[in-house]
């Protein structure tokens, strides 16, 4: 299966610093954040094919995925944790964490961040790109990037906290989470502003 991105119009696409969050929907753990940086043109072909969405994408195909990004661009990683989350609110403390990984990365190029909201504190042009895992190959690589690595710290989590089953539901609000939440109560790991939480 291909995504949205045609390795024979690679050279249209620009060259920015892609940047997005996993986790802002959850209701326990941090949000985590990566920030990718490539040429697209570079990219080998099939792995510019294959980038999408990461919501779109099975764990296998993420995982797979993951390493080839790695090597072929710059990156970075930064967290919301539920600390943080909980003071300033979600949405604050994703944007603080997108402003954290660009600068991580101390490139300068123009950055494209998925969503409504553009971080404050960073030089250089920033733009907002609504959808942006469709539309930007960097964003999606970042959306990869980031919910991999979530993944995995969820599946640790969860080896503390098996009640929640959090290696199925990586934190989010299913039926199954929702119920061992009212039967063993919160972890240390809930959000206590989860109502507050939206976004994915």
């Amino acid at each position: 299966m291909t995504g949205p991105f045609d390795p024979a119009e690679a050279a249209r696409y620009p060259v920015v610093t892609g940047c997005d969050e996993v986790g802002r929907g959850a209701l326990c753990g941090p949000v985590i954040v990566a920030a990718v940086h490539f040429d697209p043109a570079a990219l080998p072909p099939d792995l510019l094919a294959a980038l999408d969405d990461s919501k779109r994408l099975d764990a296998a195909t993420r995982t797979a995925l993951a390493p080839r990004i790695r090597a072929c661009a710059a990156y970075a990683y930064a967290g919301a944790s539920r600390g943080l989350i909980d003071r300033i609110n979600v949405r604050a403390a994703t944007l603080d964490a997108m402003r954290r990984s660009v600068r991580r990365l101390g490139l300068g190029a123009p950055v494209a961040v998925d969503g409504r909201d553009v971080p404050p504190g960073l030089d250089g042009p920033v733009r907002a790109v609504i959808g942006g895992e469709r539309l930007v190959p960097q964003i999606a690589a970042a959306s990869i990037l980031a919910k991999v690595l979530r993944d995995r710290l969820m599946a640790v989590l969860a080896a503390r906290h098996p009640a929640y089953a959090w290696e199925r539901n990586a934190g989010y609000g299913t039926a199954l989470h929702r119920e061992a939440m009212r039967r063993q109560g919160l972890s240390p790991h809930h959000r206590r502003s989860f109502r507050l939480a939206g976004g994915g």
